[in-house]
């Protein structure tokens, strides 16, 4: 596949007040790729600082996040970074969490995460492998997992 090409397919063009923006997806090499362990705490100051930059991506107030995320540590993955002329405006995280009210479910949810911020959060994948680890179990989780019968 062309190289210009196979990095159209990597993005989403999403459309803004002053024309279209590019959002490239992020690899696991990458050097913006991050995979964190966060607090309950941080992802609601993330979800305020959202919500206060106009960022597209997340809850629709604070209160409707605490309805649905427990509060526990959740995981967050870098998953694209939205590019405003030719500098990074915010990073779209796909966040794992445990589901708030007793269940034992997981939930998956983005959220756009300004770039300080993003920058400011602390590493769980510092190795490659581990990278590629948690890279393949959110594409796992993305896609749906089910329970299965073993046969």
């Amino acid at each position: 596949m062309a190289p210009a090409l196979a990095r159209y397919e990597r993005e989403a063009w999403t459309p803004t007040d002053t024309g279209l923006c590019a959002m490239p997806m992020i690899q696991p090499a990458d050097d913006d790729f991050r995979i964190c362990q966060i607090s309950f705490k941080t992802l609601l100051h993330i979800q305020l600082e959202a919500e206060r930059l106009g960022l597209a991506t997340r809850w629709s107030s604070a209160d409707a996040l605490r309805s649905q995320v427990r509060e526990d540590a959740v995981v967050l993955q870098s998953l694209m970074r939205e590019e405003r002329q030719g500098a990074v405006r915010s990073y779209r995280c796909l966040v794992l969490f445990a589901m708030a009210g007793g269940s034992a479910s997981g939930g998956l949810a983005t959220i756009d995460v300004a770039p300080a911020r993003y920058e400011s959060l602390q590493r769980l994948d510092q190795e490659p492998e581990v990278s590629q680890a948690f890279f393949r179990l959110f594409t796992l989780a993305t896609g749906g997992i089910s329970m299965v019968c073993k046969l």
